[in-house]
């Protein structure tokens, strides 16, 4: 049942009257909220845009390292190149809530290292210690940036979920609840009128 379906009784608008002040306070809340969420927003795009740029100048740079080892050791021989084993890289998160939005903080452990034992470059190069360094950085980079990123998008959900909530208080439930307390005020002001002058006749009779 809606507001407007109540019963014009002076229980009932005292009832809507306490209903209107808790309604307003959850409404303040959900508008600060959304406040603070856009303005984490907005530094997170900060981040985003600046981590964004880093990770670009990154990528042009590993392509030249790769070209110029390319150019040392010919397509082959770089694909048999000894690759940087993995063991012991892990992506480390560190985690804090936000208005009930979890963000986190994200970067690898360790860096990958130098082939195993057994393994060494027959042909060792600076070029390719330099290409195998730039995608190392590179890969550290993108580390960073996809929690950024993870961020965003639980920020901007939480955002529209908020932001929804806010505008079904303010554009459907106050209006509904003030609506419903002009209607009583005015119903019970009708019946005092009836009672007044139903007084005034008895008096005269």
């Amino acid at each position: 049942m809606t507001a407007t379906d109540q019963a014009p009784t002076r229980a009932a608008v005292m009832a809507l009257r306490e209903e209107r002040v808790g309604v307003g306070e959850a409404y303040d809340f959900l508008d600060e909220k959304r406040l603070l969420l856009a303005a984490e927003l907005l530094r997170q795009l900060e981040d985003y845009a600046r981590l964004s740029a880093r990770l670009e100048d990154l990528t042009h740079t590993a392509g030249r390292r790769l070209a110029a080892a390319v150019g040392h050791h010919g397509l082959e021989g770089l694909s048999v190149y000894p690759a940087a084993t993995l063991a012991g890289v892990r992506v480390d998160m560190a985690q804090r809530n936000f208005m009930g939005v979890t963000l986190v903080e994200t970067a690898l452990a360790a860096a990958p290292a130098e082939p195993i034992a057994g393994r060494a470059a027959a042909n060792p190069s600076p070029e390719a210690g330099q290409c195998r360094a730039a995608f190392v950085e590179l890969l550290q980079q993108s580390a960073q940036l996809a929690g950024v990123s993870g961020n965003l998008y639980r920020l901007q959900a939480e955002y529209r979920l908020t932001e929804r909530r806010a505008r079904a208080l303010e554009n459907v439930i106050i209006p509904e609840i003030e609506q419903a307390l002009r209607v009583m005020g005015t119903h019970l002001e009708e019946l005092d009128f009836e009672d007044a002058v139903r007084v005034r006749l008895q008096a005269r009779k």
